[in-house]
């Protein structure tokens, strides 16, 4: 990824909340890459350039993001529910809204996935199959959308609240883990 001056540097597992936005920037990008391509190339024969940042696109959901989701449902949000405390009632009840989110934006990429392979392998989408695959996408984005403003605004800073310097250790370590790095190397 080139380096851009003036840009946020990248949080570190030391940081995993820092991190978890980061993600979300990520998310955000590549959504935006299977937007532009789907608007662009109407399921017919993708560029070299189209290809590469559908792939690309396309791996990210299938290997990265999946990582994020269980950084947050079996990492975050796990403690959150041990702090408890009735100020973070609320934002438990948001946690159950997310956890379902990830149910719903799992099967769009599904079937984003299956498309997009598809059109890759085949050269071309036929006009339905390309239709369906830009209106999964736009749920996608509708859905992450709603989805990340509500962590971003509500639960990652009760996160930051609430959980001690050992906690968000912790939980910087199981991300680091899940892509085969120690938390050290952040």
């Amino acid at each position: 990824m080139p380096v851009v001056i003036g840009a946020k540097r990248e949080s570190g597992f030391r940081d995993p909340i820092g991190l978890l936005t980061d993600c979300h920037r990520r998310v955000e990008k590549f959504l935006s890459v299977l937007v532009q391509v789907i608007a662009q190339a109407k399921g017919g024969p993708p560029s070299a350039e189209q290809r590469t940042a559908l792939d690309t696109a396309l791996r990210y959901f299938r290997e990265a993001a999946p990582k994020h989701t269980a950084d947050e449902e079996e990492s975050l949000f796990p403690r959150l529910r041990t702090v408890g405390g009735p100020e973070l009632c609320a934002v438990l009840d948001r946690v159950t809204a997310l956890e379902q989110d990830h149910v719903e934006a799992e099967k769009r990429h599904a079937g984003v996935d299956r498309l997009g392979q598809a059109w890759l392998t085949d050269e071309m989408l036929p006009p339905a199959e390309a239709a369906r695959f830009s209106e999964l996408v736009s749920e996608l984005t509708d859905l992450y959308r709603v989805h990340i403003a509500m962590e971003e605004r509500e639960v990652f800073p009760a996160a930051a609240a609430a959980l001690g310097h050992a906690e968000r250790e912790a939980v910087g370590i199981e991300m680091a883990a899940r892509r085969g790095l120690s938390a050290v190397q952040s």
